[in-house]
């Protein structure tokens, strides 16, 4: 019997390729039709708020992505592990002129949506043509702008115009903002309200629901299904729970057979050690990333001297040290360790934390000290310990005689829409990679239609410049350069404090095969790579 298993994959451009002992057979399964059962305390709900969390023209976050994920049908589709995507609804797609401005696609023969309907040229047409006109600002429609129409000259061949060359194009096309929706069921100008969804992925979606709020999901496999994956169960069941104690102890007690997120460091750091003798623990690189987000419209922080003077108080190694117990490493750019255009640009400016530069800086501007500001956070999203944080990085603040800080917790039902109103000065938010490209830890913050909205109204026409010339790019490696010119900008002008970056970790019950691709370079939980075996 493997009590535990850890793997600790090396880190390689966004590659996150798992080396796990087998604890289980792949070629054969003593109760091959019993459901995998998965909790996560990531929870579904409808609201006034988000009245249409499960579609694509809403959907912007890593649950309701790995819903998607698992539902609908992308043209390409991110590999098992790596980072190039891979033809799915497409059987081909490719560049068709040197300028990098034209892609087409051919579909794969006989697709349809899990309703029945035949899957046309015609439906993902429709499908952007909806995302770029409703444009939901909530959405992912900004990783789409660049489309500028999209033809289709059969029922089989979709062709991309797009306004200026983009070597990430086919990464973003492996995204749920590129969803393939059925034009029959999906209003052209509307929402497709609650929790339902008509999708031609893996799995057909049935969300059992209390209050609005699911209780349990069951993804069932999509006999409709032609596409690149190879399924490896009939159907997963999805549970729901407060704490990442109350889903452990469920893992434990056999009531599910794998828990993902989210765990809090302390069961991370006691599983890693002791797991029981019929669970194996899988930690894996990632590409998660946590940041403070600066309103620099805000009066409080418009100065980017109280901006700089907070960068130089923060001790991002006290937050991973004693609130994430190591779990999480500090982290000194937006782009994560493992990917091209890292660097250590904060570090390099800002050095180890000292209050009495942070005075300079802030006497240098003429401002009076203490500065007050509020730093606000999400108190059910990002997991249990964001409020322990957050104090902590108040009392960095404040113990500095430099601030006055104070916090505000939100639900993130209001603190996601409120976040990108505008409403809060300073504000945490967690980043998990669309694709496991640069462009993608920059584009999304600083491009013109950036996700955060008036939450992030920084703009700097350098950085446009340098995302522009970048895209132009086919060999990536080669946008190094400028991916790390960006980074010293923002350490300059502090739009955006990184804090620290995680990694990804899997629990399951010893006869799970399949938990080793569990999750990807883009985080998504692949629940089609799990099946039910004989453990050892």
């Amino acid at each position: 019997m493997i009590r535990k298993t850890l793997v600790v994959p090396a880190a390689l451009i966004g590659l996150l390729a798992p080396v796990l002992a087998a604890c289980g057979d792949d070629s054969g399964s003593d109760s091959e039709g019993e459901a995998i059962r998965v909790g996560t305390t990531d929870g579904l709900m409808v609201s006034k708020d988000n009245p249409a969390p499960l579609d694509p023209v809403a959907a912007y976050d890593i649950n309701t992505w790995n819903v998607l994920q698992s539902t609908f049908q992308t043209l390409m589709r991110m590999p098992r592990t790596g980072t190039e995507p891979e033809p799915d609804a497409a059987k081909s797609c490719e560049f068709t002129d040197r300028q990098g401005e034209q892609y087409r696609c051919d579909l794969r023969s006989g697709m349809k949506f899990s309703n029945g309907h035949e899957l046309t040229s015609q439906d993902v047409k429709f499908s952007f043509d909806r995302m770029l006109g409703i444009r939901y600002e909530n959405g992912p429609y900004s990783l789409l702008t660049n489309v500028d129409k999209v033809e289709t000259p059969d029922d089989k061949s979709v062709v991309f115009h797009l306004k200026s060359p983009d070597a990430t194009f086919p990464s973003k096309l492996a995204t749920p903002a590129a969803a393939i929706v059925d034009q029959e069921v999906y209003p052209a100008k509307g929402f497709y309200k609650g929790l339902k969804i008509v999708g031609s992925g893996p799995y057909a979606l049935d969300v059992q629901t209390k209050g609005g709020k699911a209780v349990k999901s069951v993804y069932s496999r999509n006999k409709h299904y032609k596409g690149a994956l190879q399924v490896q169960n009939d159907q997963v069941e999805v549970s729901y729970y407060k704490t990442g104690v109350a889903m452990e102890k469920a893992l434990k007690g056999d009531r599910i057979d794998l828990m993902s997120r989210s765990l809090n460091p302390s069961q991370v750091t006691r599983l890693r050690v002791r797991a029981p003798k019929d669970i194996k623990f899988v930690e894996q690189g990632g590409q998660e990333i946590r940041y403070l987000t600066f309103n620099t419209d805000d009066p409080s922080v418009k100065n980017k001297a109280v901006r700089r003077a907070m960068a130089q108080v923060i001790d991002r190694d006290q937050l991973t040290r004693e609130v994430y117990q190591r779990t999480a490493e500090s982290l000194y750019s937006l782009i994560p360790r493992g990917m091209g255009g890292h660097s250590t640009a904060f570090y390099d400016v800002y050095g180890d934390p000292d209050p009495k530069k942070a005075g300079d800086i802030l006497r240098g501007a003429g401002i009076d000290k203490p500065v007050k500001v509020t730093l606000s956070y999400t108190t059910d999203h990002y997991g249990t310990v964001t409020k322990q944080e957050f104090e902590l990085l108040q009392k960095q603040l404040n113990d500095s005689g430099l601030f006055d800080a104070k916090v505000k917790g939100v639900p993130w039902e209001q603190y996601n829409p409120a976040s990108k109103r505008g409403d809060y000065a300073v504000y945490g938010m967690g980043w998990f990679p669309d694709f496991a490209d640069p462009d993608n830890y920059s584009a999304p913050f600083f491009g013109k239609d950036n996700f955060m909205g008036k939450g992030s109204p920084y703009r700097n026409s350098t950085i446009d410049g340098l995302i522009t010339k970048t895209r132009k790019q086919v060999q990536r490696e080669r946008t190094t350069k400028d991916f790390e010119k960006v980074q010293e900008i923002m350490a300059a002008d502090v739009p955006i404090l990184p804090l620290w970056q995680g990694k990804q970790y899997v629990a399951a019950r010893d006869n799970i095969t399949g938990v080793e691709w569990a999750l990807n370079a883009s985080s998504t939980l692949q629940m089609w790579e799990l099946r039910r075996g004989i453990g050892e």
